[in-house]
């Protein structure tokens, strides 16, 4: 009896966790520092393109056929879809794992107007971990992120 009450209370706990968007590691709330933008406040932006590591280069090719129609050529962003160059996408509000998810089961519509993004099939996790370590490579290029810690895909 005793154990079934502090898995209950284990499991409400964990229910509002979640539900108040800490696990997700997305908040809506307007004083986060991640403001909503609608499509036509961010068509694309400006990406300075640095010199990659070679799994990074590797990534760039991924990003390039199965990403790039809708995030932009250097993840810049496009009519289509977020700039993933962008402080929303940053390690510390949007950490690999999350990448790794879209790419998986997809994305609900959140802090852009661009509509839900669908899964991305026939990559393996090896791809997805190059594609990533490309996109951080260039927000750490590009001042979204300082600490290299962040380039963690990057490695090994």
């Amino acid at each position: 009896m005793f154990g079934q009450a502090v898995r209950r209370r284990g499991l409400l706990a964990l229910v509002a966790i979640v539900s108040s968007g800490w696990l997700a590691g997305c908040g809506e709330g307007e004083d986060d520092g991640y403001s909503t933008a609608d499509a036509a406040e961010a068509p694309g932006v400006s990406v300075s393109v640095p010199d990659l590591s070679d799994t990074a280069l590797q990534g760039a090719e991924l990003f390039g056929a199965n990403c790039s129609e809708c995030h932009g050529a250097s993840a810049g962003g496009s009519s289509q879809g977020p700039p993933l160059v962008d402080k929303i996408y940053e390690p510390g509000h949007h950490a690999d794992f999350s990448f790794v998810r879209a790419v998986e089961v997809g994305s609900p519509q959140h802090h852009w107007q661009f509509g839900d993004m669908d899964p991305v099939p026939g990559l393996s996790p090896e791809e997805v971990n190059k594609i990533i370590c490309y996109v951080r490579e260039l927000q750490y290029a590009n001042g979204i992120f300082a600490d290299p810690a962040g380039l963690v895909a990057c490695q090994g």
